[in-house]
């Protein structure tokens, strides 16, 4: 990482274009505070066919273990009522 003032920056532009294609990172300061982070664009997709099908998988998986709409959401009370009488 390297940092520099903005009229550096202002006159090394193209030299601090070049540091962030080859993947450094440069921060640009006015009065010793950052104002700009210049960061090299990603070539690669952010997520991969194959990550995209582990999550939808993960995603199905847990939809099975949701409870469905039309069953009744037990209330303390009817848990303790079955917990009585089990006993």
């Amino acid at each position: 990482m390297q940092s520099v003032g903005i009229y550096e920056a202002k006159s090394r532009f193209s030299a601090l274009i070049e540091l962030v294609e080859q993947g450094e990172e440069v921060r640009i300061t006015r009065h010793g505070k950052e104002v700009v982070r210049m960061l090299p664009v990603r070539r690669r997709p952010v997520i991969t066919d194959e990550q995209i099908a582990r999550e939808l998988g993960q995603i199905d998986a847990l939809h099975a273990t949701v409870r469905p709409a039309g069953e009744a959401v037990a209330t303390p009370d009817t848990l303790r009522r079955k917990g009585r009488s089990a006993a």
